[in-house]
């Protein structure tokens, strides 16, 4: 009977020996030299008392007590990682929901720029309207939302201000005596509720032509010569065109974007911080 316990490092070592086949295979797997795997295999054979291994210049061969030994060996390993799995820590989860008015070409890096600050991090993000986002985040769906202003909402931190306007294609034309067309979100969005406000108040007649599930479909339906958008800049296809000047449109404020969150610290805030960080570059570049 064996008295004290193996050396799991030697049992793991005598392992990659059987399966590899060679000491020197066997040493770069585990990252340390011939000599250390021979001195493990060497301590294990004494702790069993049995040699495991036949070493010759030419070939390393499992004795009859060593194959013997290997099925038990690997057994011994997977149930030592079983044991030390239920002490890991598991990832954790940072839910995100963007305003689809705010997610724009850049998401991509950013979402990039999150993961390299930390990798262990399960990033979920989820693009709406800011409403619903809101919606969801007070129901604690989110953990964190990034939006514009909302009607009725006075809280959340700024993150940055960003310029609007209204855009076309190069080739639209407005014809005279006929309302505005306008390609818009669906409600409930607040950027179209503003842009009707505005033409409302500056008594510009207007009309909906074209309603988009999300900022590419109205974008896409500027560019296909539909009518006009009120978009941010870096939100549109090269080559749209901002029109507003040209047909005596109101001026679009600039419009905020808003952080709410409840993550106030540890890795999920450093991860956010470098989100917000990233994400004014992207509005101020």
């Amino acid at each position: 009977m064996i008295e004290r316990p193996l050396d799991l490092d030697a049992v793991r070592a005598f392992i990659c020996i059987a399966e590899l086949g060679s000491f020197t295979r066997a040493a770069e797997a585990m990252r340390t030299t011939q000599a250390a795997i021979s001195l493990k295999l060497k301590r294990l054979e004494e702790r069993v008392g049995c040699r495991l291994v036949e070493r010759t210049p030419r070939y390393v061969q499992l004795t009859a007590r060593g194959d013997a030994f290997l099925e038990h060996a690997r057994a011994l390993l997977a149930a030592q990682d079983r044991a030390l799995a239920i002490f890991a820590k598991s990832r954790q989860r940072l839910t995100i929901g963007i305003s689809d008015h705010v997610a724009g070409p850049e998401l991509p890096a950013l979402i990039a720029r999150m993961n390299v600050q930390d990798p262990q991090l399960l990033i979920e993000i989820r693009i709406g309207s800011s409403g619903d986002l809101l919606q969801s985040f007070d129901r604690r769906e989110l953990d964190t939302v990034i939006v514009r202003l909302h009607a009725g909402r006075s809280d959340g931190d700024m993150l940055t201000e960003e310029k609007f306007g209204w855009f076309a294609s190069p080739s639209w034309q407005h014809r005279a005596g006929e309302p505005l067309p306008l390609a818009t979100m669906a409600e409930p969005c607040g950027v179209r509720a503003m842009a009707g406000q505005l033409l409302d108040g500056a008594g510009v007649p207007w009309t909906e032509v074209f309603v988009g599930g999300g900022v590419m479909a109205v974008a896409a339906a500027v560019m296909a010569g539909l009518g006009v958008a009120a978009l941010a800049p870096r939100m549109l296809p090269f080559g749209a065109v901002e029109v507003g000047r040209k047909f005596g449109l109101p001026d679009l404020p600039r419009l905020p974007v808003l952080l709410h969150t409840r993550i106030r610290d540890g890795r999920p805030r450093d991860a956010l911080d470098a989100l917000s960080a990233a994400f004014r570059s992207a509005v101020r570049g």
